[in-house]
């Protein structure tokens, strides 16, 4: 959008009043002095017959190419700017018939809407929408937002208490999806009270660590000793130049708020990303002009669009929208799926499932494709792209 930007300001120089920032005047100005010209030449018109070398004619047809010069630079500047958002935006959005005419859709519409100012936080929006529309949100999901925007903004304080408490009562189902939550909230606060105690008094951090951090020795035990360990290195200053320099830095804190968010919504069936918030970084991102685009090929070429539901083009995608594995195997150049997983070898290479299978010998060994000796297969594990 740079270039578009910067035809539309130059766009706006021309089009601007006259001042001392702009060496030629704007149409508007020369057309004032164009009306001053001639009510000047209306109230002297004898002295400017008289005058050979400065006729009404010669006073006319300089104002005039000055009101000429501008119109031709405004001219020039309006299609250098439409050159411009061509370029940015090639195709014309598409245009699909209404899809929002049943019962049924609108509903599904507007409930999307309200869950969309709900879960950004918008409650006072959201409120007047859910009295202009027919959405239907039970008030339940609307106290479940408010205390996880309550939460959040918490966190925001770097007060981990009420996030604390919301982990213990939902404990179970953080276990389950090995969740590693109620761990690092304790592990921030446990930070926050080693960086706040002098070198002499670290007592009350190390309290906490045991009191809090122990229960999870098991699931986190290299992290565990970290933690631990870098006490020796206080104060803060020795810390910021130890190995553990990265357990100072303020980004330790920082993936609090998503992760609460991600398994908040997991606990409420929601997804961690809002989905009108996709929808429209995605296709107003490109991907609508670009899908149009390949359609109208095919149809100019006859084709029919892919039976195996994808597309025949690729949309890039930012890490966060890339909801399935995008591993090929480099031996059977097959794309990964959720039956044939990216496994990787005791060697350390990655090859898929069904290939590991296929050179997989009785012995529960494996001849490595890009290794001279053998590894075991039955060390292989699961790797998630």
């Amino acid at each position: 959008m740079d270039a578009s930007l910067k035809e539309l300001s130059k766009l706006e120089k021309l089009t601007a009043e006259s001042s001392g920032k702009i060496k030629t005047a704007s149409i508007s100005d020369s057309l004032d002095a164009l009306l001053a010209t001639l009510q000047s030449a209306k109230a002297n018109i004898d002295s400017i017959i008289e005058d050979s070398g400065n006729t009404l004619a010669q006073v006319v047809e300089a104002r005039k190419k000055d009101i000429d010069d501008r119109q031709k630079e405004i001219y020039s500047a309006t299609a250098k700017l439409g050159k411009a958002i061509d370029k940015k935006f090639p195709a014309n959005l598409p245009s699909y018939p209404d899809l929002f005419e049943s019962d049924d859709s609108i509903a599904a519409l507007e409930r999307t809407i309200a869950l969309h100012f709900l879960r950004t936080g918008q409650f006072d929006t959201a409120h007047t929408f859910l009295e202009e529309s027919n959405a239907d949100i039970p008030p339940e999901l609307r106290t479940q937002f408010i205390e996880l925007h309550r939460i959040l903004k918490s966190l925001r304080n770097q007060d981990i208490g009420p996030a604390l408490l919301w982990t213990r009562r939902h404990r179970a189902f953080l276990q389950a999806r090995g969740s590693p939550l109620e761990f690092y909230l304790h592990r921030s606060q446990y930070i926050r009270l080693l960086l706040s105690s002098h070198l002499s008094n670290p007592l009350p951090a190390i309290s906490y660590a045991n009191a809090e951090l122990r229960p999870f020795f098991h699931d986190h035990q290299v992290e565990f000793q970290r933690l631990l360990n870098c006490v020796i290195y206080l104060p803060l200053s020795r810390l910021q130049s130890s190995p553990y320099a990265d357990l100072a830095s303020p980004s330790m804190h920082l993936e609090l708020e998503p992760l609460f968010a991600k398994e908040y919504s997991a606990s409420l069936g929601m997804s961690r990303q809002v989905p009108l918030r996709v929808v429209g970084d995605i296709g107003g991102g490109g991907a609508l002009a670009k899908i149009e685009k390949c359609r109208r090929v095919l149809r100019e070429r006859k084709n029919e669009w892919s039976q195996r539901d994808e597309l025949p083009i690729e949309i890039s995608l930012p890490p966060e929208n890339r909801y399935h594995s995008i591993f090929t195997c480099p031996v059977s150049k097959e794309q990964s799926t959720e039956h044939n997983p990216p496994m990787m070898i005791s060697c350390g290479h990655v090859i898929a499932k069904d290939s590991l299978q296929k050179l997989a010998k009785s012995s529960g060994r494996v001849k490595c494709p890009y290794c001279p000796t053998e590894s075991l297969s039955s060390a292989a594990i699961h790797v998630h792209f």
